[in-house]
């Protein structure tokens, strides 16, 4: 009798579970495309109707979104479907003068529009950092012999080989080697700092035997133990 009522119970729990449980489509909303933009009055940010490419068909239907601050100018492309609106700052209810950006897409249901959703969000809100902050990246160069320097307007690495490796500095960045085994990029773009630092950490990728290499910011690997006898 006993084993009978809970098996009772246990379908009446299991039953009611199921009902809590809808199969119907929810509109899903973006965690981060939903947060406002907050920038103050050194940042002017500027949504134009022309293309962001004349010669790319990528960028036909894009429009472009100009931010301009005390570092520099940045510009993006807008799709078609990402609405922007700016909230100007009331100072008498809230004190601030923090000007808003809130961005929406047309369709959060279609997977595309929700995808670019946050994106979108995320790449203005880097631009507004880059021309006010800016972003660096930072490399260590760790074992003998390894260092750099700059040499003719090119950073020089001696990284072991045969020959010094001569890296062009891309336009827009700015790097500094204020030790031998450290190298400073500064730039207002996020992509292009972290993309230079990529390029130079490839010509000798961190080991974990000897823990040698050229280390980004605070990179750290796991070292491994040798084969033993």
């Amino acid at each position: 009798m006993q084993q009978t009522t809970l098996r009772i119970i246990g379908q009446t729990t299991r039953q009611q579970l199921c009902r809590s449980f809808s199969t119907t489509r929810v509109s899903a909303m973006s965690h981060i495309g939903g947060l406002p933009i907050k920038y103050s009055s050194e940042v002017k940010i500027e949504h134009l109707p022309t293309a962001f490419s004349a010669s790319d068909s990528r960028f036909f239907d894009k429009t472009t979104l100009k931010v301009t601050g005390p570092l520099g100018e940045r510009t993006m492309p807008i799709e078609p479907f990402v609405s922007l609106e700016f909230v100007q700052p009331n100072e008498q209810q809230s004190g601030s003068a923090e000007t808003q950006l809130l961005v929406s897409v047309g369709n959060s249901a279609e997977r595309k529009q929700r995808q670019m959703w946050g994106t979108t969000r995320a790449c203005i809100n880097n631009c507004v950092i880059g021309v006010t902050e800016g972003f660096s990246a930072t490399l260590r160069f760790v074992g003998v012999g390894y260092r750099a320097a700059i040499e003719n307007g090119q950073l020089a690495l001696r990284l072991g080989y045969s020959h010094p490796i001569n890296l062009e500095i891309p336009e827009g960045l700015k790097v500094s080697v204020p030790t031998p085994t450290r190298v400073l990029i500064n730039g207002i773009d996020l992509q292009q700092v972290k993309l230079f630092a990529a390029k130079v950490r490839k010509w000798k990728k961190p080991e974990p035997y000897n823990q040698k290499g050229i280390f980004v910011d605070d990179e750290t690997i796991r070292k491994k133990d040798g084969k033993k006898k």
